[in-house]
């Protein structure tokens, strides 16, 4: 991580307080970064561009979204789920994407990166909202990367999981002796990823060293998805 540097790059990490917003914001500034740190839920239609409107010039947009996943069979995951976990994890993206997207292509130069989930990369049971809104991130990203990539704007999103954080892995459900079994049962590292080893990730993604990722998907997540 000592080779990189986020000096002089305004970044607006979104969540702030939830998921791995604590962890971003503390090695983002620890490498020179100058962090907005929002942590409004954005779920209003017109609160992403008036977040973007109201900090000025961003270098880097990170789409931290987050929600407490729920745990619903598919056959009792109604309409009212399926709008609610979309209305958080899906809705805020384009907006906020397509508010920072004039700024970027004035100075043809920028970056946004998606806290997104592995979920979307295998299957979960009792999960099918959860990881149907995380697909729709990471198709949207590859999408949104292919487009603006002659812009000199690089959007590419992490998919995790098995990352140590307080929204997903909470101390108690670490402390829970079934939850260590899972985790040595289906985690090829044995062991969740640290919040610095993902932030990490993130900030190389963030930074100039990354200028040739377009629309790039990365799994963080011990193994998992490749088990």
């Amino acid at each position: 991580m000592d080779l990189i540097s986020l000096e002089g790059k305004r970044i607006l990490v979104t969540q702030a307080d939830m998921f791995m917003g604590p962890a971003l914001v503390k090695v983002f500034t620890e490498l020179g970064a100058d962090v907005i740190a929002d942590t409004s839920p954005l779920i209003a239609a017109n609160a992403p561009e008036t977040l973007v409107q109201s900090v000025g010039t961003i270098d880097v947009l990170v789409a931290n979204l987050a929600i407490i996943a729920p745990n619903t069979p598919a056959q009792a995951a109604d309409d009212t789920e399926w709008r609610e976990v979309f209305a958080h994890l899906v809705d805020p993206l384009p907006r906020l994407v397509r508010a920072v997207i004039p700024g970027m292509r004035e100075r043809c130069s920028g970056k946004i990166l998606v806290m997104g989930s592995a979920s979307a990369l295998r299957g979960m049971k009792r999960a099918s909202t959860y990881s149907a809104a995380r697909g729709a991130q990471l198709a949207y990203v590859q999408a949104v990367g292919v487009e603006l990539a002659s812009f000199n704007i690089q959007v590419n999103a992490i998919a995790q999981n098995f990352v140590d954080n307080p929204t997903y892995f909470p101390a108690e459900i670490q402390a829970n002796p079934a939850f260590q079994d899972r985790l040595k049962r289906e985690v090829p590292l044995g062991r969740l990823v640290s919040p610095k080893e993902d932030a990490a990730l993130a900030a190389y993604l963030c930074s100039d060293a990354a200028n040739c990722f377009v629309g790039q998907i990365f799994p963080m997540c011990g193994g998992w998805v490749t088990k």
